[in-house]
C-alpha cells in the first residue's frame, strides 16, 4: 500500500489540473457511470466531554466506471475545532484494486476534500458566472474553505478582487491568505457589503440561519453553497432562493434535503453534470443562479485516484506493507 501523507498530497496537488478530473466525474455521474451507495452520517463522541454529540462521522465510498480503483473516504465534521486549532473537516481516503480488491492507496484525504470541493465553487463559475473573464467574487465564511473556494474560482475563470465577511475576526486573516496566493482581496463588515456588485457569491458555513440578504444581489450574480448538507444547516434565505431563474445542484436529492431549500425537492435541481456536458447554463445575463452543493464520493474518488496515479509515477509517499 503507497501511504501519502497530507504533505506528500500538498505536493502533488494543482488545481488548474484537477479542475478537469473533477469536471470529467460529474460527467460520469451524470451519465449513470458510477456508484455512489448512500453515504450513511452519525453523531459521535457523546458521553467523552458531556452528553451531546462532539461531531458527526460520515462513510463515503465511491467508483467510477472503467477506473483502476474505488474509493473509500472516511470523515469527520467537528465544529468545535476551530477553537482548538484544528480543521473543522477531517478525512482520509483509501483507494482499492478495482480488478483484485487489494488495498492500494490511503491518504490524507482532507486537503483532497477541500481541493474538490473548491472546484465545484471553480467549474460553476467558469460556466455559469456572468460573462467571460475574471469575476468580482463575494465570500461569506473565512474558513478554510473560503480559501479553496476563491483560489479554485481564480484558477478556473480569474478573480478581480474577493470580498471577505464573516462575524469573527477571521475575515481578515482570511483576506491576507487570498492576497497571499495572489488575489485582490479584503475584509468588509458586513454580508451585505461582501454580496453587493458580485458577480459570484461563495457561501462557506456552519450556519444554521441565512447569512446574507438576497435582496443585496445584484442581477446576474451566482450563488454557491456548500456549507450546508443537513435539514438543520442553512446559509441561503428565502429571497435569495426564489430570485433564481434556476436552481443547480451536484447532487440534487441531497441539496433538496438541506435547510437552503425546504420548499423544493429533487425536480427543482438541474444537475451540474448537465451543466458541465454542455447541454444546460446561463440563459439570460441577468438571471440569479443558484448552485447547492452537498459534496460527492464520486469527486472524492476523482481526485483521490489522479492524485494516486501521479505518485506512482513521481515515486512520492512510502510504500508499506499491509
Amino acid at each position: 500500500m503507497r501511504v501519502l501523507s497530507d504533505d506528500d498530497v500538498a505536493s502533488l496537488l494543482d488545481l488548474g489540473e484537477l479542475l478537469p478530473e473533477v469536471e470529467r466525474a460529474l460527467r460520469k455521474q451524470g451519465r449513470g457511470e458510477t456508484e455512489r451507495p448512500e453515504r450513511p452520517h452519525f453523531p459521535v463522541g457523546a458521553g467523552l466531554d458531556g452528553e451531546e454529540p462532539l461531531g458527526t462521522g460520515l462513510t463515503m465510498p465511491a467508483y467510477i466506471h472503467g477506473d483502476d480503483h474505488y474509493a473509500t473516504k472516511l470523515a469527520s465534521v467537528h465544529e468545535r475545532n476551530a477553537d482548538r486549532g484544528l480543521p473543522t473537516v477531517q478525512a482520509q481516503i483509501v483507494l482499492t484494486d478495482a480488478r483484485t480488491g487489494e488495498p492500494a492507496g490511503l491518504l490524507a484525504g482532507t486537503r483532497i476534500t477541500n481541493a474538490r470541493t473548491g472546484c465545484i465553487g471553480g467549474l460553476s463559475a467558469k460556466r455559469l458566472a456572468p460573462g467571460d473573464g475574471a469575476v468580482r467574487l463575494g465570500i461569506i465564511g473565512a474558513g478554510t474553505q473560503a480559501r479553496w473556494q476563491a483560489r479554485a474560482i481564480d484558477a478556473a475563470r480569474g478573480v478581480e478582487r474577493a470580498r471577505v465577511y464573516s462575524p469573527s475576526e477571521s475575515r481578515e486573516a482570511c483576506a491576507a491568505d487570498l492576497r497571499g496566493a495572489g488575489i485582490d482581496a479584503g475584509a468588509v463588515d458586513s454580508p451585505r457589503a461582501a454580496v453587493s456588485n458580485a458577480d459570484v457569491v461563495v457561501t462557506a458555513t456552519t450556519a444554521t440561519e441565512p447569512v446574507f440578504p438576497g435582496d443585496a444581489l445584484a442581477p446576474g450574480t451566482l450563488v454557491v453553497a456548500v456549507g450546508a448538507y443537513t435539514a438543520e444547516m442553512r446559509e441561503l434565505d428565502e429571497a435569495t432562493v426564489s430570485r433564481a431563474a434556476r436552481l443547480f445542484a451536484d447532487v440534487p436529492e441531497e441539496a433538496a434535503g438541506t435547510g437552503d431549500f425546504p420548499a423544493h425537492d429533487a425536480s427543482a435541481f438541474t444537475p451540474l453534470s448537465a451543466v458541465v456536458a454542455g447541454s444546460a447554463g446561463r440563459e439570460s445575463a441577468d438571471d440569479v443562479l443558484v448552485v447547492g452543493s452537498v459534496g460527492s464520493a464520486v469527486l472524492d474518488a476523482a481526485a483521490a485516484t489522479a492524485l494516486f496515479e501521479r505518485a506512482v509515477s513521481e515515486h512520492v509517499g512510502r510504500r508499506l506493507p499491509l
